[in-house]
């Protein structure tokens, strides 16, 4: 949501292959974990370098080759142990400072 868009059904995987287009070496650490009946909770971070171009809703950013090391937190809802739904809040804002964009959002996309 932090990206102001909403993804349902098989279309949940798109996050990851724009991740993974814009991030060649894209990789999660994964931290705390919480468990609460139907509910878990993992705070991770989404780490890696800008080679390709990173499209959002708002507009695509091109290829930066700086690093991102930032915060996110997954929550997944279970019902008879699978996973109803899916929510991934991502640090946004951090991860546009870290690509040296957030101070010129409308020059930075292409």
């Amino acid at each position: 949501m932090s990206a102001g868009a909403k993804y349902y059904g098989a279309d949940i995987g798109k996050t990851v292959d724009i991740y993974a287009e814009a991030f060649h070496d894209m990789h999660r650490e994964l931290g705390n974990f919480y468990v609460m009946g139907d509910v878990v909770i993992v705070e991770l971070t989404l780490n890696g370098t800008q080679t390709g171009p990173l499209a959002l809703p708002a507009g695509t950013i091109g290829a930066t080759g700086r690093e991102m090391h930032a915060p996110c937190c997954d929550v997944f809802h279970l019902k008879d142990g699978k996973v109803t739904s899916f929510h991934c809040y991502t640090a946004a804002t951090i991860i546009l400072g870290q690509l040296g964009v957030l101070g010129n959002l409308g020059a930075s996309l292409i």
